[in-house]
């Protein structure tokens, strides 16, 4: 049913936690099954330089913020945003259909990361 990327980033996720003093947060949520993601990122030169994530939901939702914190750690904002829910799925293997909701959390929590840390600094 799960590809062994997705275990693997569901049983050993990288990146787990929050930045105390992140430069931008997002949080987004699933009303339907109830998940929910927290991206938080540290951005230097327009590159983020790292992202830590917070999942409350199933395996695919962690494994796909998960994967989506190797995939973001190291592009610019731009490069970042560019990254979909589907890309997060692909590099994945692929998620059960009835799966695929949770992947969308991943990249809209740190989309609205990004967002977030545009704003605070669009006064500087």
């Amino acid at each position: 049913m799960y590809s062994e990327k997705v275990i693997d980033h569901f049983t050993n996720p990288r990146n787990v936690g929050e930045i105390a003093d992140a430069d931008g947060v997002g949080e987004v949520g699933n009303p339907i099954c109830g998940d929910t993601t927290k991206v938080s990122l540290k951005v230097e030169n327009n590159v983020i330089k790292d992202i830590k994530f917070k999942t409350f939901g199933c395996g695919a939702a962690i494994a796909s913020s998960s994967m989506l914190t190797e995939m973001a750690k190291g592009k610019t904002l731009e490069e970042a945003l560019k990254i979909t829910n589907e890309d997060v799925a692909n590099m994945l293997d692929g998620l059960p259909p009835q799966k695929m909701h949770c992947s969308n959390l991943a990249a809209d929590a740190m989309h609205a990361a990004i967002e977030n840390y545009k704003n605070k600094n669009a006064s500087s």
